[in-house]
């Protein structure tokens, strides 16, 4: 089992390896529990407030357009009948919260096996970068993606809560997804390519790989 990951400087060349000093264990996971989790993330971030109108939400009046006999026509008893051209919409959506729940080992699991897959497959990089002055830098925070080759490439960069920096510097890249470290879900994980942190969190990446062990 590979524990090291490699770190690079802002041009993109390697540094050093860091062993993660982690007693890494994978656990089984079949399919069908993985896009369960998957599901259950999509269908509770959709918000839920498509609408249209019944025939009892629609302005028009009660009367009755013509009398029950005697006209040859149709029967016809409101203009907000669903039949007719405006009237109201039969059985249509409805604004409604939808709420999935997936308990905290099946989440653990998804995410202890999306870890250890991008960690065979050498996808998670460490980064040993600073930013002059404390200013963000978007055009740094670009070139260093291209050294790294990965400005094309969808990556998950976990960054701590308070680091307005950082964050600052890579959020308007379109490629970049930007997370804190108490806050990833296998959608995101699972959707990105490669995966990147900064040297100085480094406890904060054990901390949160820990959880997933």
């Amino acid at each position: 089992m590979i524990k090291e990951i490699c770190v690079y400087d802002a041009n993109g060349q390697k540094q050093e390896s860091i062993d993660l000093d982690l007693d890494l264990k994978k656990k089984d996971l079949c399919q069908q529990a993985y896009s369960c989790s998957i599901r259950t993330l999509l269908q509770n971030w959709r918000q839920g407030t498509v609408s249209c109108k019944a025939r009892g939400d629609v302005s028009f009046s009660n009367k009755k357009p013509w009398r029950q006999k005697g006209t040859g026509r149709a029967r016809a008893g409101s203009l907000r009948s669903p039949l007719w051209r405006k009237g109201g919409v039969t059985f249509g959506p409805q604004p409604r919260t939808r709420l999935l729940t997936v308990n905290r080992k099946h989440k653990r699991l998804v995410l202890n096996n999306i870890f250890f897959s991008n960690l065979n497959d050498n996808v998670i990089s460490c980064l040993d970068l600073d930013f002059v002055d404390e200013k963000p830098n978007t055009k740094v925070a670009f070139n260093m993606l291209k050294g790294l080759q990965l400005q094309d490439k969808n990556v998950v960069l976990f960054l701590s809560f308070d680091d307005e920096v950082n964050n600052a510097s890579f959020r308007n890249l379109p490629k970049v997804q930007t997370l804190s470290f108490d806050q990833p879900n296998a959608f995101d994980l699972s959707n990105c390519k490669h995966w990147v942190f900064f040297k100085k969190d480094l406890e904060l990446f054990k901390n949160m790989v820990l959880k997933w062990i």
